[in-house]
């Protein structure tokens, strides 16, 4: 077994340090994700190490992330992969989101994913929100069933509070968490993190460069526009905005003196925090995902792990949990 593999919460199966978010090949938020760039991405991701792969249902209109993953995948060997997907939203016409956790929507998505997926099971299935027109028991009681059916080796929730964390566990076994955490959101720390740690749930992080804030690359005028979603967030605006540039430049200083991207250590330093079991990262491009993946080579020394601390201390954590 791969050494860097980490135990899956109590599944008895075990999940790669880092994986490759899928959204953004969707297209659905930039212009210019062709399916052959969407392909390529992801060819260069397994490439360069990277074998586990979270998609959704509701990634594309059409599912183009989970037919770009289909295709990038070919004929490479099924169980050297780690696929995970999700269910509960769907798009309606006019691209409106659509939560809906039904047990015969669930089973109706998880059915489509794997035919796009062009595979017989997914390793890890999420239900991606809860449906507050639906008991959350019965949307993971289906999910249980779907697992005990061998269309999922495990179970896992996303996008959930602590009280509904505890309601989808007493319904069907959970295996992970996924949830948004980064150097500037460690809300989860407080409640959720000791949680799962104390009940053998693996968190898994989405949003670790929190949209490209961390990744270094934004200029102090930056703005956004309305039809960008990091308009909403306070972290992207005025003084605020100012500060996270600040830090920003805290972590840049370590990262070149470790002469690493500095993507390489934010990622790095997101997978090695307590109970954090897998840091998903996002790409639109072969070359990101290649500059991204290099993160699994990524060691912090005690000095950087000081400096960090120090300016996350000095800057304060940020609220935005993400709202779906």
């Amino acid at each position: 077994m791969d050494a860097s593999l980490r135990p899956l919460g109590r599944s008895g199966l075990h999940i790669p340090p880092f994986g490759l978010g899928c959204w953004p090949i969707a297209g659905m938020t930039r212009e210019g994700i062709t399916r052959e760039t969407a392909v390529a991405t992801v060819s260069a991701a397994l490439e360069a190490g990277i074998h586990h792969l979270d998609t959704a249902y509701c990634y594309g209109a059409e599912g183009e992330s989970e037919k770009a993953i289909a295709a990038a995948i070919g004929d490479k060997k099924r169980a050297e992969l780690f696929l995970a997907s999700k269910c509960g939203i769907h798009w309606e016409p006019g691209r409106v989101q659509c939560v809906d956790g039904r047990p015969e929507r669930l089973r109706q998505e998880v059915e489509e994913s794997l035919r796009r997926l062009d595979t017989d099971h997914l390793d890890l299935l999420y239900l991606h929100a809860p449906d507050p027109r639906v008991r959350l028991e019965d949307s993971m009681a289906e999910l249980a069933r779907l697992q005990a059916e061998g269309l999922a080796r495990a179970i896992g929730v996303s996008n959930v509070s602590l009280e509904q964390l505890r309601i989808a566990a007493q319904a069907c076994p959970l295996s992970a968490c996924q949830l948004p955490y980064n150097m500037l959101q460690r809300e989860i720390e407080h409640d959720i993190v000791p949680w799962c740690r104390d009940q053998g749930v693996a968190i898994v992080a989405y949003w670790p460069l929190m949209k490209g804030l961390l990744a270094g690359d934004m200029p102090r005028d930056r703005t956004f526009p309305t039809s960008d979603s990091r308009h909403k967030y306070p972290m992207f605006k005025g003084e605020e905005f100012q500060r996270n540039l600040d830090f920003v430049e805290v972590v840049r200083g370590q990262a070149q003196r470790l002469n690493r991207p500095l993507p390489d250590l934010v990622l790095a330093w997101t997978a090695q925090q307590p109970g954090i079991t897998s840091v998903l990262f996002g790409a639109t491009s072969p070359e990101q995902a290649r500059l991204n993946a290099a993160a699994r080579s990524c060691e912090l020394d005690d000095q950087a792990h000081r400096a960090i601390v120090a300016g996350i201390a000095a800057r304060g954590t940020v609220a935005g949990r993400r709202p779906v």
